[in-house]
């Protein structure tokens, strides 16, 4: 397997998104558009990145500087236990207030709150499971 968030991991990932039509459907009525950055907490820059316009994948790679909306952190360890098996939004929630998952860049509360958001947010990480 490709080192997580590694730019061959990454272009997975993308073909992973692009693959699940609940994911890419849910977000395309929303008109989500964002560069989503994946870290390392307490490393100083993300590993990796995935763009989004209108809820497809449209590149994905290792992190290069570019400006990103979303920036998720959380420990090695926990990513690895994520990818295993999903969290729901209480696994999410809980690991948002203990700090086991940063946001660097974006805002979790206001995301969380809209329902429309919220579930491809969670989805994502099944996705990531298939990678």
């Amino acid at each position: 397997m490709a080192e997580l968030f590694s730019d061959e991991w990454m272009s997975g990932f993308m073909g992973e998104w692009n693959n699940d039509a609940e994911l890419t459907g849910a977000l395309s009525e929303i008109g989500f558009s964002s560069v989503i950055a994946y870290g390392i907490q307490g490393e100083e820059q993300p590993r990796g990145t995935i763009s989004i316009e209108a809820g497809k994948a449209v590149s994905a790679g290792a992190f290069s500087g570019e400006e990103v909306n979303w920036d998720l952190r959380c420990s090695g360890d926990h990513w690895a236990k994520w990818i295993k098996k999903a969290p729901g939004m209480m696994g999410l929630g809980a690991a948002y207030t203990t700090g086991k998952l940063k946001f660097a860049v974006g805002d979790y509360g206001a995301m969380i709150k809209n329902p429309k958001m919220a579930s491809p947010f969670i989805k994502t990480f099944s996705v990531m499971g298939r990678v």
